[in-house]
């Protein structure tokens, strides 16, 4: 079971940790200077899930790895994180709040799951983050609102957006042998379990902004087995490029 356990704590911390960088690349670069700040600590919250997330999988794997050596020292094939999280939304403001929004309709049931798990460690980390992802939700929510319901402009780009992170949502929701085994244990969730409560989520916001998701029949997946876009390999040579050229160093 510890095998299984870290398994499932690295998909929850990949997740946290990938979505933490695509965040960050928001800095300076949001349309208000307020949404800067704001996108700066939702950044900053789902970095501080990770990195408990990662700290406590480094001690179940036994092997010596701290958080930082499976932030920084892994390789793409490594990572056990959603597609959804790691694709590159090309500056684009739409794609960003859309998979935020996604991201954070699914990971508030999550963690309020969680915080009922028989392993003491993940539920303590799941009460801490899911009063954050109530915000995440919140904020992703009211700006799919203002640019689904606004301009002519604003709704042809969040049509566009939609299109672009919907066939990616599909994979949030596989089960395999992981998360049915943690989920008999009652360590994690099935997140099979979470998808109505999601569709309906989501599908309120965006009947809210006037918005309808897409019909799509391509639905990548991979990303929980280690298969990735290309766009991860970008973002982890980013990510990791300070701690890998001076290795062991402090501050």
């Amino acid at each position: 079971m510890d095998a299984t356990r870290f398994e499932y704590l690295l998909r929850l911390g990949d997740d946290a940790l990938v979505i933490t960088q695509r965040l960050g690349e928001w800095s300076a670069r949001a349309p208000e200077m307020e949404e800067d700040i704001a996108l700066s600590n939702i950044a900053l919250d789902q970095l501080g899930v990770a990195r408990l997330l990662l700290a406590y999988a480094g001690e179940i794997e036994g092997a010596g790895r701290d958080e930082d050596a499976l932030a920084f020292l892994r390789h793409d094939h490594e990572f056990r994180n959603a597609q959804l999280v790691e694709i590159d939304d090309d500056r684009d403001f739409g794609v960003m709040i859309i998979r935020l929004l996604c991201v954070a309709a699914l990971q508030h049931p999550l963690y309020e799951a969680l915080t009922g798990s028989t392993d003491e460690r993940i539920a303590a980390i799941a009460a801490k983050a899911v009063k954050e992802s109530a915000y995440h939700l919140d904020h992703a929510s009211l700006w799919t609102v203002r640019l689904g319901d606004g301009t002519a402009e604003s709704h042809r780009r969040m049509v566009a957006a939609l299109d672009t992170v919907w066939p990616f949502t599909y994979e949030l929701f596989e089960s395999d042998d992981v998360t049915r085994a943690v989920a008999a244990e009652g360590i994690g969730v099935d997140p099979t379990t979470l998808r109505e409560r999601w569709n309906d989520t989501v599908g309120g916001v965006l009947k809210t902004a006037t918005l309808e998701a897409p019909e799509t029949v391509w639905r990548p997946t991979g990303g929980r087995t280690g298969r990735h876009t290309e766009a991860l390999s970008y973002l982890l040579a980013e990510m990791q490029v300070l701690h890998r050229a001076h290795p062991g160093a402090t501050w």
